[in-house]
């Protein structure tokens, strides 16, 4: 059976998360049902990470097992004409490996989480970000991230629900970055490992959102996360603002065939 990459975007707002589940929608459920309008027969597909409900993506990665061959150009097309109107496209589609895999193939994964601060509510960006209403301190926020890149036991960032193996991993990179809007601004945050823990994002981000506000010193990170408590974290912040914007691959299957114009 030939095998395909799906490069994947989302809205994750209506969904109950990437993985299927018997009684909410779900993201997989929505591509899958696509696909079987092409081939009836054809198998689940494997992701290169699952997000939880409401986590959006613009770079998600998945794979599937078709019984006749597909120009990719031609499946992507198809899958999106199926897709509608739910909010998912397939921005690309790739030929690979029989024995490539979404989630095994992969040696890093890239997110980002915008946070906006401003005093109004958000109206256009109303569940693509987390809205705050006062100030934050970006450098104070980046001084906090300094201290959790490289590798740590993160089991105080991590979900009690977790199924990872083992708390123990490397981050990569974790950058904050500040940009003014009308009124306000944007805070986001860039953060690159090879895979991560069950709410890890949202756990940095929530504990570094107290330290921009003053409620947290930078050392304070360093206390949470050598405390290895889940109890030591700061608050979790929201799912809204969380999107997962790449998968890393020794060859990408996407850069080496054009979509045609």
């Amino acid at each position: 059976m030939p095998r395909y990459a799906l490069l994947i975007e989302y809205n994750g707002a209506p969904f109950s998360g990437w993985q299927r589940q018997k009684q909410h929608p779900s993201v997989q459920q929505a591509v899958e049902e696509a696909l079987r309008k092409l081939e009836p027969d054809c198998p689940g597909i494997g992701a290169a990470g699952r997000t939880d409900a409401g986590v959006h993506a613009s770079g998600q990665v998945a794979h599937c097992d078709m019984t006749k061959e597909w120009d990719p150009f031609r499946l992507s097309e198809a899958l999106n004409h199926h897709l509608k109107p739910a909010p998912v496209a397939i921005l690309h589609a790739a030929r690979v490996a029989d024995d490539w895999h979404a989630r095994f193939s992969a040696h890093e994964r890239r997110y980002m989480f915008r946070l906006i601060s401003r005093r109004a509510p958000l109206v256009h960006e109303a569940g693509k970000a987390w809205h705050i209403n006062h100030p934050l301190d970006r450098d104070r926020m980046q001084a906090g991230a300094d201290r959790l890149i490289g590798l740590h036991d993160f089991t105080t960032f991590r979900s009690t629900m977790c199924q990872a193996d083992s708390p123990v991993k490397t981050l990569d990179e974790f950058r904050i970055e500040a940009h003014a809007i009308p009124y306000g601004t944007e805070y986001r945050f860039y953060l690159r490992a090879r895979s991560f823990l069950h709410n890890q994002v949202r756990s940095f981000v929530g504990t570094l959102e107290r330290v921009g506000a003053g409620s947290w010193t930078p050392q304070d990170v360093t206390t949470a996360l050598e405390a290895c408590d889940r109890a030591a974290c700061g608050p979790v912040c929201p799912p809204q603002g969380l999107y997962l914007m790449g998968v890393g691959y020794a060859d990408d299957p996407f850069a080496s065939s054009a979509t045609p114009t």
